[in-house]
């Protein structure tokens, strides 16, 4: 019987950019999804001077690998992107580069608020459209006749979205739930 021995050798020569595979999901994301827009959308919540802010297309792309990866938190988040090659692909940061601190993250959302995240959000849902990825043409119905005795405590967003959203600002998704829920579209993912 072999013994495996735990002895590692420094990173040298390596790169994310070779380690992480073409076909990969992550690589595919960063094709399709233009985020661009992101700065033009944050610039009235930034001001000049102090210390460098974390970039405002890393915090929204890890705000992706948080329904990509199903992470409620922000601490979560950097966890995952500290243990996975492809999501540090992603973000852009190399192995040796220190990841922004889970506060920041919480901060940032904070100063943003909850029309920064729709406006986000609608962004992206619309080049989704455009790419061909998702469309608004299949309603799909469960008529499952089951006996409950639900809460109206219990009752959910119906979209991933807004339910993402609600965990984040609690105070301001009451007052606009009505409207989106009138604004929104049924939309399908194709596989």
């Amino acid at each position: 019987m072999g013994t495996k021995a735990r002895a590692f050798a420094p990173l040298c020569n390596r790169s994310p950019e070779d380690r992480v595979p073409a076909d990969h999901s992550y690589r595919h994301l960063e094709a399709k999804l233009d985020l661009g827009f992101v700065r033009d959308l944050v610039r009235d919540t930034h001001k000049g001077g102090g210390r460098p802010s974390v970039d405002p297309t890393v915090f929204f792309k890890l705000q992706l690998v948080l329904c990509f990866e199903g992470v409620r938190s922000e601490r979560e988040r950097i966890k995952v992107a500290a243990d996975r090659l492809s999501v540090r692909w992603y973000l852009g940061y190399d192995l040796d580069e220190a990841l922004p601190d889970h506060s920041s993250l919480t901060r940032i959302r904070k100063r943003y608020g909850l029309a920064v995240f729709r406006g986000f959000f609608a962004a992206i849902v619309e080049q989704c459209r455009e790419a061909g990825l998702i469309w608004g043409m299949e309603l799909y119905f469960d008529a499952t006749q089951v006996d409950a005795n639900a809460s109206l405590d219990s009752n959910h967003p119906r979209f991933a979205v807004e339910a993402h959203l609600g965990e984040r600002f609690t105070d301001d998704v009451a007052d606009s739930a009505a409207a989106v829920e009138a604004a929104s579209q049924p939309v399908s993912c194709r596989s």
